[in-house]
């Protein structure tokens, strides 16, 4: 393996938030060259990356694709939402219904106890990145924590988990709404806005693992405004401490939205949530990172349950939030293999995109990181494997 590099450090200074989410679908290959991606060029020679030191590592029972590969629950309920607000009663039993539908079980509690323990740690991976209007709701993931609790899981074991834990906070993943409950991300500021301390080292780089890096032969060069939100520079992405020393179990729940013509879901909120340096990812190992990050021991090893918050999502626009392009699909997606669970949502955003007409066909793009997931014995993305059972509760 690579000896890690020494991330470079920078002057003390206050930092301006970046704006990041619009350039992101812009930057997946295929998404921009061609708006209704009916030609895709031959791609560039694919840099290098570390993926083989993942293999290397023995995988154990309760890796992905965990206890039930090939399988997902989707679940709708007309009136999971009204009026802009999610009905937190109605998505609770959602919630339980999918699980044991998934599992068999005969309530929700047996079901969780498949997957945790009272004795280990839960982290709930959140996606707040495109603000208020368009992250896991909060009420998905109180119910979530009810039925934690009810499994024996105390809230003091229960953390609620991003990359940037200033974007937790404002969209109100915050101790007043989740007493009881840790709130923590890898990309840390104090309350006066600054990212560094008196010694002029960002907060966000004693929540790195440099133990633990994917490391991809494209260099990260970033600006004093975009420092903060990439921890380090170079061809290495760190691990968070989160996730490789502070959780036992990983609960992944992302949000049902596109990226250009293909989806940021199960895989993508792992991915991109769990390491630093990003920014260098996107434009020439999207597809890649969403699969790669995963097959790395401290993700695969500890996602055990996929919920996707499906109750408003959005069609175009994403993985930020443009309100134009918002829709309600009044679903939750469960599973333990991720990327099934990847390719239900997929085809729900897709059949959207085609009555929209955002696109005219399917861009075989969109199922690229999928497929790649899939050799990399994560999980299956043939349509035709996957064993999907579909709950309507009226």
């Amino acid at each position: 393996m690579h000896p890690p590099e020494k991330p470079k450090q920078i002057d003390r200074r206050e930092f301006v938030k970046m704006v990041t989410v619009g350039g992101i679908a812009a930057a997946i290959p295929g998404v921009a060259s061609d708006p209704l991606f009916a030609q895709e060029k031959s791609p560039p020679p694919r840099p290098a990356t570390n993926i083989k030191d993942a293999l290397k590592v023995l995988r154990s029972a309760a890796s992905m694709p965990g206890k039930f590969p090939g399988a997902v629950v989707q679940t709708f309920h007309e009136r999971s939402i009204a009026n802009d607000r999610v009905d937190l009663g109605i998505v609770d039993t959602m919630v339980r219904k999918s699980l044991m539908e998934l599992t068999g079980a005969s309530t929700a509690a047996v079901a969780w106890k498949m997957f945790v323990a009272p004795d280990d740690i839960v982290g709930l991976k959140v996606n707040p990145v495109a603000g208020k209007t368009l992250t896991t709701s909060l009420e998905i993931t109180h119910a979530i924590i009810k039925q934690l609790e009810e499994a024996g899981i105390p809230k003091k074991n229960i953390v609620i988990w991003d990359r940037r834990e200033f974007e937790l906070h404002e969209v109100g993943f915050t101790p007043e709404n989740f007493p009881g409950v840790r709130i923590a991300g890898t990309e840390r500021k104090v309350e006066k806005g600054s990212y560094i301390d008196a010694n002029g080292i960002l907060y966000g780089k004693a929540m790195i693992d440099e133990a633990w890096y994917y490391w991809a032969d494209v260099e990260g060069k970033y600006d004093a405004e975009t420092m903060p939100y990439m921890v380090n520079e170079g061809k290495y992405s760190y691990f968070g401490k989160i996730c490789t020393q502070d959780v036992t179990k990983i609960i992944n729940i992302p949000i049902l939205k596109n990226a250009g013509p293909t989806v940021t879901l199960a895989l993508k909120n792992l991915a991109f949530g769990c390491i630093s340096n990003t920014g260098r990812l996107h434009k020439e190992l999207w597809a890649e990172t969403c699969a790669e990050v995963p097959a790395f021991a401290p993700v695969r090893d500890k996602v055990v349950l996929n919920i996707v918050d499906g109750i408003k999502g959005c069609y175009n626009g994403g993985p930020g939030a443009d309100p134009k392009f918002f829709t309600e699909y009044k679903t939750v997606i469960v599973g333990t293999d991720p990327v099934a669970v990847d390719r239900v949502g997929y085809e729900i955003v897709l059949k959207k995109r085609l009555e929209e007409k955002v696109q005219k066909a399917e861009a075989p793009v969109g199922r690229k990181f999928m497929e790649l997931a899939q050799n990399l014995g994560l999980g299956v993305a043939d349509l035709d494997k996957i064993n999907l059972q579909k709950l309507t509760i009226p």
